[in-house]
């Protein structure tokens, strides 16, 4: 627990405010900062309150009733991890990656990822809760596991979809074969029997002048990952990140998109290029002001407002990595803007 608050206290050191409150005679300091230091950020509104869940030792969690004043809890969302995850990805131990939430049937759903850098041998696991205020998530299990040497995808980065049937899917994905999906059944999990399907790449299969990874030798060039899938207006838009994330100001990541009529696919940018052949509408990267690179992103509606979230690799934090939010407008052919 005092490395997981020393962590966020370095973190959010500039722009934190501290106050503290006492709990059966034992001191807890409470943050609270207006520029969250993120990665791989998602939310969900409960009860007036917005939850924001990201990458972090056992995955970080935050709160905050109007999106700018954000409180840190110094409590990973998992403070064990299940044993089935070790047993499940050797050399993973506690830093969860990439988490995603939804509500659906009246439940809580939180998918994460563990995984060793620059390698496929990953899973994705589940935890459960009636409530986002409960201080405790149930273990669902293993989602949907990737193997090294053998599976040309990789099992991290998870996003729930819910389709018009009200059956749910999951996009996942990184690099390899890129971004996957798959159908589950009412539990939230694939069935033995389906095999996952590759919806979009950063490259079409030998396609020429492929930019050379510069931070793994096992993940090839491949760069996409990081699916987000937002359903509007008729069609379902896919979201991804391109290029190479976590590297501080030498990143270069970046957001593009592409849509379908149906969930499945297949998903097209606005030149009507096929992602799953390397196409790719560019929607969101870095100016060179503020933010050097951005990606990993997330869409959502709160009230009458389409929200589009992310993380930037800060130019005045020195590369360090904090929450972006923008606002989403819609242009008169159904592509999104910001």
């Amino acid at each position: 627990m005092k490395r997981i608050l020393s962590i966020v206290v370095v973190l959010t050191l500039s722009t934190t405010l501290y106050s503290q409150s006492h709990s059966e005679g034992h001191e807890r300091r409470i943050l609270h900062t207006t520029t969250p230091f993120v990665h791989d950020p998602v939310m969900a509104f409960e009860d007036s309150l917005y939850h924001l869940y990201c990458t972090g030792i056992g995955i970080q969690h935050m709160t905050s009733k109007d999106r700018q004043t954000w409180t840190i809890d110094p409590r990973p969302v998992m403070s064990v991890m299940p044993q089935w995850t070790h047993d499940s990805v050797p050399g993973f131990e506690h830093h969860v990656w990439a988490p995603d939430v939804i509500r659906w049937h009246n439940r809580w759903w939180l998918a994460y990822s563990c995984s060793t850098f620059g390698k496929n041998g990953s899973t994705i696991g589940l935890l459960t809760s009636p409530s986002l205020s409960a201080p405790v998530w149930n273990d669902g299990g293993c989602i949907v596991t990737s193997h090294d040497m053998k599976d040309q995808w990789n099992a991290i980065d998870p996003c729930f979809v819910i389709d018009d049937n009200d059956m749910p899917w999951l996009a996942w994905g990184s690099f390899w074969d890129g971004i996957q999906l798959a159908p589950l059944d009412t539990t939230m999990h694939i069935a033995n029997n389906v095999q996952p399907r590759t919806i979009a790449r950063r490259y079409a299969p030998g396609a020429p002048n492929q930019a050379p990874n510069p931070t793994s030798k096992y993940a090839g060039t491949n760069a996409i990952e990081a699916p987000f899938i937002f359903r509007h207006g008729g069609y379902y838009y896919l979201f991804v990140a391109w290029d190479y994330c976590c590297r501080g100001s030498l990143s270069n990541y970046r957001v593009a998109v592409g849509r379908s009529k149906a969930v499945s696919g297949p998903y097209l940018d606005r030149d009507g290029r096929d992602m799953l052949q390397g196409g790719g509408t560019l929607f969101f990267e870095g100016d060179k002001q503020q933010f050097e690179a951005a990606g990993h992103c997330a869409v959502y509606t709160f009230g009458t407002e389409d929200v589009f979230i992310c993380h930037g690799y800060s130019i005045p934090h020195r590369g360090a990595s904090i929450l972006v939010q923008r606002t989403i407008q819609w242009s008169s052919d159904g592509w999104p803007t910001l």
